[in-house]
């Protein structure tokens, strides 16, 4: 048997397919080749049009069915990974009533805060394990609040993944993973959270089915399966956001493993069999691909919102026309610490772990006799690093101390600047592995489907090699200048 995993990312999708008998892929193909609009109709708001999602996803196992290289008619079941937290409005035609306000949008920050205020903050950390901050009940307030007229007509809230799942099947369903990353669930009571929905003022009624994250989440659609040539009898079996899935995709499924991601945002992502919270929700706890009532496993996750799309938007704007590889070499012939150069990457939103503050992102000492263009792709890269650090020493104060992090060798994660930086800065070994996204819910969609299971889905996998922080490494240093400008700024 085949499977198929899609990774609906900000920026673009990613389809693979997988060969469930060992593991391998056969495939991954990206569509479209240029990134996706956010579209930012106000200073910190962030949408994207779901309907653009299902079309470029069509359109990605399209291209990857176009490569020849297996028989779509072998796939027998469907994964899907997606970028956390965005909000899904259908009406009862199961059609679109407005953009999704994805991940990065910060409009709803001051309606979490209220909030986090009025059912009581050690209430919140205590059975949400969050404060209800920026998250999807929040954002979904803000529509209920703003546009009255739109709320009217919900049938159904979802998660990105609920509604791509939706597309392919007729039928919409949810899972506890993903509810807990909405803020919606109850930890401490097991159930939809009584606080969050009397607050709000939502009924229980728009919330869909709740699954299993591995399980049956409907057949394609007879019409659907035509178009995209699979066959009829092909089953979603796995739903994830992209940062558990990441973790999955890593085999971090055990207390105290711990997963890395530096894509458009950046992630440090470990897994706890604790009901654990951060006083002041600055790292989030989420319900883990394979929580279960009955033997919880949760993720821990830190969230900077300006990493990847930081050295994206220097390398469309600074390095005119440069690849990535060219920019890292570049910036490989400067020294450690940028020659004074610091830069603070946040400038993507508000930031979690600094406590829902959007502070920008700065550019801090340029000389304009001494900095040049690879001073800016050296700086940007150790910010980006250090950003890291900073959000690492929040969760070591939380009770997470990993002593390996486990990383994809794909997005900053390619750089050999930014690895060594990462590195000594945390003081932590890397364990690189090659992965993508989408062969991670490919794998999600073989165990969902019986193929194999969480202990052995990864018994051939291999990391690509192990680096070691350095003793007496001058990061240290640097990064201690580097968080006095931060703490200037909070």
């Amino acid at each position: 048997m085949l499977l198929l995993g899609i990774d609906l990312g900000t920026s673009s999708i990613k389809v693979s397919v997988i060969d469930s008998a060992t593991q391998r892929s056969l495939c991954t193909v990206q569509y479209p080749d240029t990134e996706t609009i956010i579209i930012a109709e106000q200073a910190g708001w962030a949408e994207q049009s779901p309907d653009l999602w299902w079309e470029n996803i069509q359109q990605a196992i399209l291209k990857a069915h176009a490569l020849k290289v297996y028989d779509p008619t072998d796939i027998g079941a469907i994964g899907i990974a997606y970028q956390m937290h965005g909000l899904v409005l259908v009406d009862k035609q199961q059609k679109v009533i407005r953009n999704s306000i994805i991940w990065c949008d910060s409009r709803a920050v001051e309606i979490g805060n209220g909030a986090f205020v009025a059912i009581g903050e050690e209430k919140c950390l205590s059975d949400l394990l969050n404060s209800p901050g920026n998250f999807t009940a929040s954002k979904l307030a803000w529509v209920k609040q703003n546009e009255p007229a739109i709320f009217e007509k919900i049938h159904k809230v979802m998660l990105p993944g609920d509604f791509i799942a939706m597309k392919l099947t007729g039928e919409i369903s949810t899972s506890i993973s993903a509810l807990s990353e909405g803020i919606f669930w109850d930890f401490k009571n097991d159930e939809l959270s009584k606080d969050v929905f009397g607050y709000y003022g939502f009924e229980t009624a728009i919330i869909p089915n709740i699954l299993p994250v591995f399980s049956e989440h409907g057949k394609l659609d007879k019409a659907i399966a035509a178009k995209l040539s699979l066959p009829a009898d092909t089953v979603v079996t796995y739903k994830s956001g992209d940062q558990p899935n990441n973790a999955l995709s890593l085999n971090v499924l055990k207390p105290g493993e711990v997963a890395a991601n530096g894509g458009t945002s950046g992630v440090i992502y470990g897994v706890s069999d604790k009901l654990t919270h951060d006083e002041q929700s600055r790292i989030n706890t989420f319900a883990h691909v394979n929580y279960t009532l009955q033997q919880q496993r949760l993720g821990v996750l830190l969230c900077i919102n300006g990493t990847g799309i930081l050295n994206r938007w220097v390398k469309d704007v600074v390095a005119s026309g440069l690849s990535y590889d060219t920019m890292n070499s570049e910036a490989a012939k400067i020294p450690v610490g940028s020659q004074g150069l610091r830069v603070l990457p946040f400038g993507n939103g508000a930031e979690r772990m600094l406590n829902n503050r959007n502070i920008g992102a700065h550019f801090h000492h340029i000389d304009f006799n001494l900095h040049s263009r690879p001073h800016i792709f050296r700086g940007v890269q150790e910010g980006i690093a250090f950003a890291f650090r900073y959000g690492l020493d929040i969760m070591r104060g939380n009770g997470m101390n990993p002593s390996m992090i486990r990383a994809g060798q794909a997005n900053m994660f390619s750089s050999e600047l930014f690895i060594q930086a990462f590195v000594n800065s945390c003081g932590v070994p890397l364990e690189l592995h090659s992965n993508e996204g989408s062969i991670g819910a490919a794998i999600g969609a073989g165990i969902g489907k019986g193929e194999f299971t969480t202990e052995n889905a990864f018994s051939n996998v291999r990391a690509l090699k192990v680096v070691e922080p350095k003793k007496d490494s001058e990061y240290e240093t640097v990064y201690q200048e580097w968080k006095g400008l931060l703490e200037r700024h909070l």
